[in-house]
């Protein structure tokens, strides 16, 4: 092979590990912030469970039926 040649490949060589670092950089960023999304839904996803707890143990005589009519506001 020609020196030519040679530095041609080495200059791709060099540019593949440069994406392929790029590229493990990303992969990395990625999987973070994935991680801490599926915390955070989980943790939402909990603290809706508790408000639907609650909503449901809410009792219903201390709402007023459709057929009262509560006061104005001004009463």
């Amino acid at each position: 092979m020609s020196d030519q040649n040679t530095e041609q490949l080495q200059q791709r060589l060099d540019d593949l590990e440069c994406q392929l670092a790029f590229q493990e950089q990303t992969i990395e960023a990625l999987n973070a912030a994935l991680s801490s999304q599926q915390l955070l839904i989980t943790k939402m996803q909990d603290q809706m469970k508790y408000v639907v707890g609650k909503v449901k143990n809410i009792d219903s005589s201390n709402l007023a039926t459709q057929d009262e009519e509560t006061p104005p506001p001004h009463y």
